[in-house]
């Protein structure tokens, strides 16, 4: 049996799986996901769908530039993760009671 290519062969490999993880999406999709479901989704699409933790240069540069693309939809996952959400909602509330310019 032949060995499934790895993402060292190129970051056009689609990441592995798991059922597991086709259920977590699937119910994500649905909102009937459990909290274990959710962080099961997350994960997976953080740190193997978009490989956000990996190394993203390659011998040829298509190949960087497609990792790189890849890697920066994960890493945006993470800072909507981790945002202040109070400062957040602050900038949003002063932006939003300015008056009008004239």
């Amino acid at each position: 049996m032949a060995k499934a290519p790895t993402r060292a062969a190129g970051p056009h490999i689609p990441p592995p799986y798991e059922v597991a993880d086709a259920v977590a999406f699937q119910a994500l999709s649905t909102g009937t996901a459990t909290p274990d479901q959710q962080r099961r989704a997350l994960k997976w699409l953080i740190e193997v769908g978009s490989g956000a933790y990996e190394f993203q240069y390659y011998p040829s540069d298509r190949d960087t530039v497609f990792a790189l693309g890849r890697g920066f939809v994960g890493q945006q996952v993470v800072k909507l993760l981790k945002l202040n959400l109070m400062t957040l909602r602050r900038a949003e509330n002063a932006i939003s009671s300015k008056p009008p310019a004239a």
